[in-house]
């Protein structure tokens, strides 16, 4: 899955308080949701399109720390999804402002558990809230290798800031 059309822009504003996102550790970013990904016979945003923006955010929070696709190629690892989990808690239309969160909720040896939440902020909506499994895989071996120290200091999660 390419993230390269999802339009999201890290957020430089000030994030909301009122919402369940853990303070000081969470990845912000902000769309105007396009035309393209809106179902045709139900003008809403289909479902498999939060798919993509979870995948989006969490590439554009790894890249945010330093640890880009680019770079996990080059050093022969790559994260992959190992389970996906999508509340769908209300609808997004085309032209709608979006605010999503990511954060890292608690890992494993060799795996990270990712929380996403997206809002609407006219209205406060929450559209969607998903967690992720992500494995980060050995390219060669195809196998899940021990996440590399650099990488868990990069990234504080929920469960060690108190707020898993």
């Amino acid at each position: 899955m390419s993230g390269n059309t999802v339009p999201f822009r890290p957020f430089t504003g000030r994030a909301p308080e009122d919402l369940s996102v853990p303070a000081g550790i969470a990845f912000w970013a902000e769309m105007t949701v396009p035309a393209e990904g809106v179902s045709d016979g139900v003008p809403h945003v289909n479902n498999v399109e939060y798919v993509r923006w979870v995948d989006r955010l969490a590439e554009m929070a790894t890249d945010a720390a330093g640890f880009t696709r680019e770079r996990h190629l080059r050093e022969g690892s790559m994260w992959f999804v190992a389970r996906h989990e999508i509340d769908y808690r209300g609808e997004a239309f085309a032209g709608d402002e979006i605010l999503a969160a990511t954060w890292i909720v608690d890992g494993t040896r060799t795996t990270v558990r990712r929380a996403t939440l997206v809002v609407r902020p006219l209205d406060g909506r929450v559209i969607c809230s998903a967690t992720t499994r992500w494995a980060l895989v050995n390219l060669e071996t195809r196998r899940p290798m021990r996440i590399p120290p650099a990488i868990r200091a990069a990234f504080d999660t929920a469960a060690e800031a108190g707020s898993a």
